[in-house]
């Protein structure tokens, strides 16, 4: 089984030791946040273990908790956060104008998302081999337009290479979610974006002479 238990734990483990190298690697405080991304999707990864491990062990309680939790990473914290990192590596100009906008369009949604949680709560069930999460919400077009230019448009008005490629495959994978998980599509493109997120590695460790953190 490609998504289960097992793979959540392993992509949460081998992103926390990439993400901690990563946020060593940064040499300029602006570029924590940008950095610090391969660890967020190691915890969020971890926490869907977690999920996992309620359904195997019939722990309702706790599988409430931890699907809040997995959901605040999936609905709440990505389309505000993603932009702002994007932001934060930018030289001023046109595009962290644009940015800017971004920004402003993912925050928005994450805090409408983040009232949705509250008024209907996010619920997981284990079927057909993945976790469904339903989500019930209204706007689906505007909050998922919303959502979509905040986490893969940011970043492919990025002026660096590594960041614009983070951004296309994030949007393949968007894509190819949809298409082939729809029922799943929460876990699955979280599940893939989390693995592509090993190309923000990249953007570190593949420079030369960086420069000291400021």
């Amino acid at each position: 089984m490609c998504f289960s238990m097992t793979a959540s734990l392993a992509a949460g483990g081998f992103l926390l030791g990439v993400g901690t190298m990563t946020v060593k690697a940064a040499r300029r405080s602006s570029e924590v946040p940008f950095a610090a991304i391969p660890l967020l999707f190691a915890i969020q990864q971890l926490s869907e273990g977690v999920v996992w491990w309620t359904f195997a062990h019939d722990a309702p309680g706790l599988n409430v908790v931890m699907t809040q939790f997995y959901s605040f990473f999936s609905h709440v914290l990505w389309p505000a956060y993603v932009p702002l990192a994007v932001l934060l590596l930018e030289p001023p100009g046109r595009r962290s104008r644009l940015l800017k906008l971004t920004a402003i369009a993912g925050i928005g949604v994450g805090l409408y998302l983040l009232y949705s949680m509250f008024e209907y709560p996010i619920t997981s069930r284990a079927i057909g081999g993945h976790i469904e999460y339903v989500s019930p919400h209204f706007f689906a077009v505007v909050t998922m337009t919303g959502y979509l230019l905040a986490t893969t448009v940011s970043p492919l008005l990025s002026n660096e290479i590594m960041v614009r490629i983070f951004g296309a495959l994030a949007l393949i994978s968007f894509v190819l979610a949809y298409l082939i998980f729809a029922r799943w599509f929460i876990s699955v493109w979280c599940f893939f974006s989390a693995i592509l997120s090993v190309i923000v590695a990249l953007r570190f460790f593949g420079r030369k002479n960086p420069p000291p953190l400021v």
